[in-house]
């Protein structure tokens, strides 16, 4: 049997513009299906592609043919009548990479990351509301709610193209004891938000920043440089390894006498195109983990280590009030603490009681830059 399925959808493509396309998409079956989807090189870290139910469905002031569905924390304009409060769909967040055979209406320029067609989701506002990622039927009727399924159709994070001079020569894998710096987003986190709210949970609240990640780390007797994938070997012309040299951080962390990372934010010239308008680089500190405990310190004991690394905006302490997402949505809006005139990326909600964390991402920001 063939499933066919009809979309139309308001997309926001990889070259920046929105369109409305309509197209009759007819799939072979689902086991042949699956033998045409494109593999990433490697497992996705993080839940891009996933089976959800449709919480409500909202019209969009004057619009006839789009209405607005909300899974979880996101707001996704969708085709009027295509689906109903509690069905089931495949939900595609934004910054998702979508190979061609799932999507070929968001495809007609043909462009390619990491080898593979297809189109990245952004965010994009259509008639006044705010849209993303994108949904379709489900392609399986054996999917299951909660069903992560990013590497069964292929779907990769799309990620800028590393400068040359932040890329460096590989010495390996990230390493595996220590955690990547990627909080989850609180849209996907509405019960978890539930349960702090009730519980009165403390959070140190900093800005995110616009820039690399990078990642220090002093461990069995060794100490290393990562970006944000891979450990690094030390060269002249690598700047994670020169501000790591600059900056003294391993004699740091050799004092502390301790199995520790430090991570962080490089930012400034030929870094995201540079929004604080900073001369140079350099480090701006967000994290320390500790690799034998196997856990982040929690702000105070961060900030006790006393490193002569600069911080990150740390923008106060407070608990959360209401377990309303587009509040702390709202929240995230504002101007950079390090360039008054530069829209902050977001905010980075940090606990003291516990080690959890995760980012709110300002709608303004990434209307404005992605």
């Amino acid at each position: 049997m063939h499933l066919y399925i009809l979309i139309k959808l308001f997309v926001l493509i990889d070259f920046g513009y929105d369109c409305l396309y309509s197209h009759g998409l007819q799939c072979p079956t689902f086991a042949a299906k699956l033998r045409h989807f494109p593999q990433p090189l490697a497992p996705s870290m993080r839940k891009l592609a996933t089976i959800r139910k449709i919480d409500a469905i909202t019209p969009i002031e004057n619009a006839d043919a789009i209405e607005c569905a909300q899974v979880g924390g996101w707001q996704v304009v969708i085709k009027k009548g295509e689906f109903q409060v509690g069905q089931l769909a495949t939900y595609f967040e934004i910054d998702s990479w979508i190979p061609e055979p799932i999507a070929p209406f968001l495809c007609r320029d043909r462009r390619e990351y990491q080898g593979i067609v297809g189109a990245r989701l952004r965010t994009v506002k259509l008639r006044g509301q705010i849209s993303q990622g994108l949904l379709i039927p489900l392609a399986n009727p054996n999917w299951q709610e909660g069903d992560d399924v990013t590497d069964l159709l292929g779907i990769q994070k799309f990620e800028p193209p590393v400068p040359a001079q932040l890329s460096g020569l590989v010495r390996g894998d990230f390493p595996a004891r220590i955690p990547k710096t990627d909080q989850e987003r609180i849209q996907n986190l509405g019960e978890a938000l539930q349960d702090w709210v009730a519980q009165n949970l403390h959070w140190e609240v900093t800005e995110k920043l616009d820039g690399s990640s990078m990642t220090v780390y002093w461990m069995n007797g060794e100490f290393g440089v990562c970006s944000r994938n891979l450990d690094l070997i030390e060269s002249s012309d690598n700047t994670l390894w020169r501000i790591a040299r600059e900056r003294d951080m391993e004699s740091q962390l050799r004092a502390l006498g301790r199995e520790l990372a430090l991570q962080g934010e490089l930012i400034g010239e030929n870094i995201q195109k540079n929004p604080y308008q900073l001369k140079g680089q350099d480090f701006y500190l967000f994290d320390v983990y500790d690799i034998r405990q196997g856990r982040h310190l929690n702000a105070n004991e961060r900030h006790a280590l006393n490193l002569t690394l600069k911080h990150v905006p740390v923008l106060g302490q407070q608990t959360i009030a209401s377990d309303s997402i587009l509040a702390l949505l709202q929240q995230a809006e504002g101007k950079s603490a390090l360039n008054p005139k530069a829209e902050r990326e977001g905010l980075v909600f940090k606990c003291l009681e516990r080690d959890v964390s995760f980012k709110a991402i300002s709608n303004k920001f990434l209307l404005k830059h992605e």
